[in-house]
């Protein structure tokens, strides 16, 4: 480390500087340390928050072959489990699609990402990878130049500047990486479904040995086993209506009534550990490249959280950044950097396209002054709704259809 006697400011490098300590940042950074390239990863977060902040935990066979393909899935091999199953609670009953043994055969392993991110950091570290944490990016400069570089604020409150070779973003909507992009250097694409979830952790086992998808009336509800003791729900909310501002009891009646307990079987009950209520929106940057600052991850496109693509896409594209950066780096071969961006959108707008179509598939059209379940929607779109449930229960060609798409990325 240097310091600038003028300013007072903190100087390093790399050849390339990671935002964002996420699966794409941690994923990148891992692969860069193994083909001998000199990289740090930049988080603004601590350790401990970094390996407790509780995220979706299904991870596509894409992904786990390559995570298994560098030497990174034993902790998923060890304590994750296999997935195939989804049941569909509507008011025509209930089906089950057994998509592991549709389409190509594709199952999910269910290993909370959390534990997925503290693998891939303790293998970072244990191989020698440099991260700051507490060491806040605030902004990509000369980006289009030869040396980007990042400035930062240190632990201490003290401001650092890194040089690079290139820049990595994969910290987020709201990080620097985006907000260093130069206006009218990218299309920005945003969507609004209009719907809102309220998310709920749960300290109860799993109640259905199968992801539940409840289509009422009252709204959308879900239930996704995490662990043997947590379950995560999902209640479709009100837009604007706080987390709290109805009791545990009520949620759970509301679940109860949704998820057609009644019929179907009782919802164990437990405290909740956690909610947030948080609108189903999607955005998409394009082009993921502006000269040397590249984006990945939630930086590069977010997704509503109904078909579970987000973190699936951010290790795919965290590969394909990785193998064009050391490309790039050790052989002066450019054509992958040059590529990186057409690949990895081809991929997300196909996540985007079906994570849409589950959306449309599961949800009551909100409708205002109906309390915090929201409505049952127009006649039109139930109708539709309905006419897309009965297919998926009754035709096989449709079911393949979903099955390769709810596993594919």
């Amino acid at each position: 480390m240097t310091e600038s006697h003028d300013s007072h400011t903190l100087c390093e490098s790399a050849d390339v500087v990671v935002l964002g300590a996420g699966p794409a940042g941690l994923v990148l950074g891992l692969l860069l340390q193994a083909a001998g390239i000199d990289c740090v990863i930049l988080e603004r977060a601590s350790r401990t928050h970094v390996q407790t902040r509780a995220r979706a935990g299904f991870l596509a066979p894409n992904t786990v072959r390559i995570l298994d393909r560098h030497g990174l899935a034993d902790g998923l091999h060890r304590n994750g489990h296999r997935h195939g199953t989804c049941e569909f609670r509507t008011e025509d009953g209930r089906f089950r699609l057994d998509y592991g043994s549709l389409g190509q055969g594709g199952q999910h392993h269910v290993y909370p990402q959390q534990n997925l991110v503290t693998d891939l950091l303790t293998r970072y570290l244990d191989i020698g990878g440099r991260i700051r944490f507490h060491t806040e990016a605030l902004a990509v400069h000369d980006a289009d130049g030869a040396r980007p570089t990042v400035t930062t604020r240190e632990p201490d409150g003290r401001p650092a500047r890194w040089t690079a070779r290139y820049v990595a973003g994969c910290d987020g909507r709201h990080g620097a990486a985006r907000r260093s992009l130069p206006p009218g250097s990218v299309r920005h694409h945003h969507h609004d479904h209009g719907v809102t979830w309220l998310g709920l952790l749960a300290e109860t086992p799993p109640s259905l040995d199968a992801v539940g998808y409840a289509v009422h009336g009252r709204g959308f509800a879900g239930h996704m086993a995490r662990t043997a003791d947590v379950t995560r729900y999902y209640l479709q909310w009100q837009r604007g209506a706080h987390a709290d501002a109805w009791s545990e009891e009520r949620v759970w009646d509301e679940l109860d009534v949704r998820m057609r307990a009644a019929d179907h079987g009782p919802l164990q009950r437990g405290r909740f550990l956690e909610r947030a209520v948080f609108d189903l929106t999607c955005d998409v940057v394009e082009p993921l490249r502006h000269g040397s600052l590249f984006l990945a991850g939630d930086a590069a496109s977010l997704l509503a959280p109904a078909a579970a693509k987000g973190a699936n896409l951010a290790v795919l594209e965290a590969e394909i950044l990785a193998e064009a950066l050391a490309d790039a780096l050790t052989r002066g071969d450019a054509a992958g950097l040059d590529a990186y961006s057409d690949r990895c959108l081809a991929h997300i707008w196909r996540a985007q396209e079906f994570t849409g179509w589950m959306t449309r598939l599961l949800h009551a059209v909100p409708e205002q002054g109906r309390g915090a379940g929201g409505g049952a929607g127009s006649f039109f779109h139930a109708a539709l709704q309905r006419s897309r449930l009965d297919s998926l229960r009754t035709s096989r060609i449709h079911q393949d259809w979903f099955a390769e798409n709810y596993v594919g990325v």
